[in-house]
């Protein structure tokens, strides 16, 4: 399928394929999403695609909000509401189907085999999207000391995630790191 000509159906097709290999949730396909949006369509820039991923993750609501807002951006209203639908609709239709299969075979050993094996899929994801997060968020050398420090001290410690983005957030009202 080319749906070049229509950016609706470039929309869909794109979150639609993307949803079906997001293990773990839509921020473990960051990377992907990078990829296609800023490198493939030029629909943002890396530090709009950065806002973005910010915005979505500040936002109440599932972390699917991303694909809303880059929807929002290549075609308003319209292309939020695609974008959104065509990264729940299918995996919510096989994640339906997958646990009903799963149901009728729980006596079975492999189906526990498959769940323990996503972990490790779903745990590499997320540490890609981090890495491409950081990539696009760090433009300087201070940043990418503060994002390393803070990446130890929320694996090191047992320090509320808050405080760090409260810190990080202070830092960035301040402009100290540009």
């Amino acid at each position: 399928m080319n749906p070049e000509g229509n950016p609706v159906l470039t929309l869909a097709w794109t979150f639609g394929l993307m949803s079906l290999f997001a293990v773990g949730g839509a921020n473990s396909a960051i990377p992907e999403m990078h990829r296609i949006a800023v490198d493939v369509h030029h629909w943002l820039s890396d530090k709009q695609f950065a806002d973005v991923f910010a915005i979505s993750q500040l936002s109440p609501g599932p972390n699917v909000l991303i694909v809303t807002l880059i929807g929002y951006t290549v075609a308003g209203i319209g292309g939020a509401l695609v974008a959104t639908l065509a990264m729940c609709a299918p995996t919510a239709i096989l994640a339906y189907c997958v646990s009903r299969f799963l149901n009728r075979s729980s006596h079975s050993r492999w189906p526990s085999i498959i769940q323990a094996s996503l972990v490790p899929l779903s745990i590499g994801l997320m540490a890609a999207s981090a890495l491409v997060l950081a990539l696009t968020s760090d433009r300087t050398w201070a940043t990418a000391l503060v994002t390393a420090g803070a990446a130890v001290l929320a694996t090191a410690t047992r320090l509320n995630p808050l405080w760090l983005l409260l810190a990080g957030g202070c830092v960035g009202f301040t402009g100290l790191l540009g």
